[in-house]
């Protein structure tokens, strides 16, 4: 049966319309990815990229595949589709394996450019303190010395003695771009991981006229990691559980479905103000449960345990020192 002009016409921009979304929805390269660094026990400074064969499993060392590709995950997306293919390709190899007995984890992106959060960005979390929900997305940073591997420690400054825990969901920018329509947002993540944005709550309420960049940005203050999770391995960044546990204990749990201003609407409103690059971070916030807002208030100290879990991306373990 032959279809009429007209319904030919609708029929294939349709088509057209779909392959657009889809494009919108993939990652860079299309590939379903667990892009990590890590550092070779013995082998100095030397970091390395690796892709994962899967969470926890043995790494494929992407410089030993093809030594032509660069050494960070950063330097990687700043190549493109190039880069990300690459490393499709050494994951399909299965050859350059490397055990993680024998590595150290780093964080999956290091020195970005920018480190971009996002203040009051869960309605549960707007609740639990009694506080009207934004109208437009509150932007803050931390400098991106604040990052820190996802197994390393957290330093309690002695400035600070009401240092908090915050489990984000964190995404990684792989493509360049400025005033950014929020349609075409998501071709610009590169993927997603987890993040805690660590606050001293008495610098960020009470000091440095409560503006909350000093708070956010002592060093060790944001764990990151395990892995960059590409786009295309993730479901649904938006309705992923995420928990914090200290100690063992559950102290926040909650779905990302509960975000306000979600990836594509966070990159179109930040594009209006900053371009941005291959490897900008960005933590777009946390849900309710944080120490500060308990009765009485909690506070880490030497010794606690944080660990940040997001489903389909792990879990960070941070001890307290």
């Amino acid at each position: 049966m032959r279809l009429p002009l007209r319904s030919c016409c609708i029929f294939r921009r349709l088509i057209s319309q779909k392959q657009t979304v889809d494009a919108q929805r993939r990652g860079l390269s299309g590939a379903a990815m667990r892009l990590v660094q890590f550092l070779r026990r013995g082998d100095g400074d030397d970091v390395r990229v690796g892709v994962e064969q899967g969470e926890g499993l043995g790494l494929v060392d992407l410089k030993a595949f093809d030594p032509s590709m660069p050494s960070t995950v950063r330097e990687l997306l700043q190549l493109g589709d190039k880069g990300l293919e690459c490393a499709q390709r050494a994951l399909a190899s299965g050859q350059f394996v490397v055990d993680r007995a024998n590595i150290q984890l780093l964080p999956p992106i290091l020195a970005p450019e920018k480190v971009v959060c996002v203040g009051m960005n869960y309605r549960d979390h707007c609740l639990e303190q009694n506080a009207p929900i934004p109208e437009e997305p509150i932007i803050f940073s931390k400098f991106p010395s604040a990052i820190t591997g996802p197994y390393d420690d957290i330093f309690l400054p002695p400035e600070s003695q009401e240092v908090d825990w915050e489990v984000e969901l964190a995404f990684v920018i792989g493509r360049r771009g400025k005033h950014i329509k929020e349609e075409d947002a998501l071709s610009h993540v590169a993927g997603f991981t987890v993040a805690n944005d660590v606050s001293a709550r008495d610098w960020q309420f009470k000091r440095n006229g409560k503006q909350w960049l000093l708070s956010k940005t002592f060093d060790s203050f944001c764990p990151l990691g395990p892995a960059l999770v590409t786009t295309d391995a993730v479901k649904d960044p938006h309705n992923l559980g995420i928990r914090c546990l200290v100690n063992g204990d559950t102290v926040q749990s909650s779905n990302t479905g509960q975000m306000i201003f979600k990836t594509a609407a966070l990159i179109a409103w930040v594009s209006k103000f900053v371009t941005l690059t291959p490897g900008d971070v960005f933590l777009t916030g946390t849900p309710p449960g944080v120490g500060v807002f308990r009765k009485p208030p909690v506070f880490l100290k030497k010794g606690d345990v944080v660990e940040c879990q997001i489903d389909q991306l792990g879990s960070i373990i941070n001890k307290v020192v």
